[in-house]
């Protein structure tokens, strides 16, 4: 969440930071949040004169009562319930613009860094780095979703007939390059000094909120209606409202978390290749990385964050690229984004794996998330990032790594998953 005295003192930067983002109708929202924030401000301003009286007066009753002047005194206690009564209205004014001015500022999206480029779609996003060279397929070659069929090691249909599309069964090697896969990103996520942590799937409405998708992805997540629980669509929810009503002590910064977690999706896509097999699913394991930093080093985090993922891709021995979002493609509480994407060898296309975000002090807003920093008490910057999310990473590593022969897969998998061939 933006925060009020920001929009106020800087109106001009706020404007053009929604512009870039391309938040519909930014003049009259942040105009209507000025206008509340001055009625609040007015309201608060008499509240406080009228209390003021309302002790002076009360004061001044006893004094009257002890000096005999009881006509006084009787005078002062109908001006003492009349700014009583004048109290309780503004109280109450007070509370509603309160309630109304936090209505219209949850929905703001944070405002994008100076280095986010403009643009409206995916297209407009700018590459910033490549790696790797573009395999060459055998004749033969095929798109992962019939070389599980063909290796027998996910099954869709068995997934549908027990939950739905887009839930698949992991079976055999399937499966064992699943946990071997989690194992790997977890164990390289130690050796960098990530604190491994395994938190609830489940969260409440005030997670929801404080990590910013409530209330805006509501229909993105499944609900649970009775405990009015949602089911995460990333564990990153989960972990950063750990921090959530906590003042950290300086010498915990910065904090770096790590978590593996089955995630959901409700909204999957439309129908096509694109999204057909692995491409898009409703339920996906994934492992995450979460930071809390001093706001004056975040960025440095960023990089190095995005330095940590594309270490993996490159170990994994996957062709990649790197993406810098632009404003009208970035997500709803993003400052600044990068995306990973591994080439798909079989469906000629990238397929991103992994975004690594930076959200300024945005969630710790939200979260009230501080620390006292040189004396004064702050918002932290908060940042997380896929580290990584498995399916794609599957898709890419059986189309890449296909021979006549069977699948190789990566070396520094081999250990983990116990082979080193799917045949």
């Amino acid at each position: 969440m933006l925060q009020l005295s920001f929009i106020r003192d800087n109106k001009e930067a706020t404007l053009a930071g929604l512009h870039k983002k391309h938040f519909a109708n930014a003049e009259t929202v942040v105009d209507q949040l000025i206008d509340l924030d001055q009625q609040r401000r007015d309201t608060q301003n008499e509240l406080d004169n009228v209390l003021a009286q309302s002790n002076v007066k009360a004061g001044q009753i006893g004094a009257l009562m002890k000096a005999g002047d009881k006509a006084a005194a009787d005078a002062a206690k109908v001006e003492t319930a009349a700014l009583k009564a004048r109290s309780k209205e503004l109280g109450d004014s007070l509370r509603q613009l309160e309630a109304d001015l936090q209505a219209v500022l949850v929905t703001l999206p944070n405002l994008p860094h100076s280095s986010v480029p403009e643009g409206r779609t995916a297209d407009d996003n700018e590459v910033i780095f490549e790696h790797g060279t573009i395999p060459t397929l055998h004749d033969n070659a095929q798109p992962h979703w019939e070389l599980i069929e063909k290796y027998d090691i996910i099954d869709f249909k068995l997934g549908v007939k027990i939950s739905g599309a887009g839930f698949p069964v992991y079976k055999g090697k399937g499966a064992r390059i699943q946990r071997a896969m989690i194992n790997f990103f977890l164990d390289e996520a130690l050796k960098a000094g990530y604190a491994e942590v395994q938190p609830p799937i489940l969260i409440n409405e005030e997670s929801g909120f404080g990590t910013g998708q409530l209330p805006d992805k509501e229909g993105q997540m499944y609900f649970a209606t009775d405990d009015k629980l949602y089911l995460i669509p990333t564990a990153e929810v989960p972990i950063t409202n750990m921090y959530r009503d906590v003042i950290l002590p300086e010498a915990q910064l910065p904090t770096k978390n790590v978590g593996y977690t089955p995630c959901f999706r409700r909204e999957a896509g439309s129908w096509g290749a694109h999204v057909r097999g692995l491409n898009r699913l409703h339920q996906f394991d994934k492992v995450e990385i979460v930071r809390v930093e001093r706001p004056e080093n975040s960025y440095a985090a960023l990089e190095e964050m995005s330095q940590y993922v594309q270490s993996l891709l490159q170990k994994l021995e996957l062709p990649y690229r790197v993406l810098r979002l632009c404003g009208g493609d970035m997500g709803f509480t993003s400052a600044l984004t990068y995306d990973m994407e591994v080439w798909s060898a079989a469906q000629g296309r990238w397929l991103e794996v992994s975004s690594v975000s930076n959200f300024e002090t945005y969630q710790a807003n939200r979260l009230k998330l501080r620390s006292k920093l040189d004396g004064k008490m702050q918002l932290l910057h908060t940042l997380n990032g896929s580290a990584l999310a498995l399916p794609r990473i599957l898709a890419s590593i059986l189309e890449n790594n296909q021979t006549p022969e069977g699948i190789r897969i990566p070396a520094v998998l081999v250990p983990y998953c116990g082979f080193d061939t799917i045949a």
